[in-house]
């Protein structure tokens, strides 16, 4: 379930954080569609949402679905605690910072984190 939010002006499709885990670049694809036909340009999808797998880059899970996005010009936004994460990969906290410097994938611990990246 997911639902659609203006924020800062920003149309925003928000995830549920229960639903079917993101794995894949086909689970990418089907989020992608979803903001597509909802006038989204941003999606925002909880972290519980994606496979742990996502945030070992050394499976390319997560290249590969950001990738997607980026084609289909519409913003992912991993939304909540990763820490856990973070702490056991030094690449993944370059990576997450790298990401947030841009202006297509940002890694932000609560909704009040992306309305200070959108709204910069």
């Amino acid at each position: 379930m997911s639902t659609l939010e203006k924020i800062l002006d920003v149309p925003v499709l928000m995830c549920a954080p229960e639903g079917e885990s993101i794995g894949c670049e086909s689970d990418a694809l089907d989020l992608i569609g979803d903001a597509g036909y909802q006038g989204a340009q941003w999606v925002v999808v909880p972290t519980e949402r994606f496979d742990d797998a996502f945030f070992r880059l050394s499976t390319r899970i997560a290249g590969d679905i950001i990738q997607k996005f980026a084609q289909y010009r519409v913003g992912l936004v991993v939304l909540g605690d990763i820490s856990r994460h973070t702490e056991a990969s030094s690449a993944l906290r370059d990576f997450v910072r790298e990401c947030n410097r841009g202006r297509q994938t940002w890694f932000v611990a609560d909704v009040e984190e992306l309305r200070e990246q959108l709204g910069r």
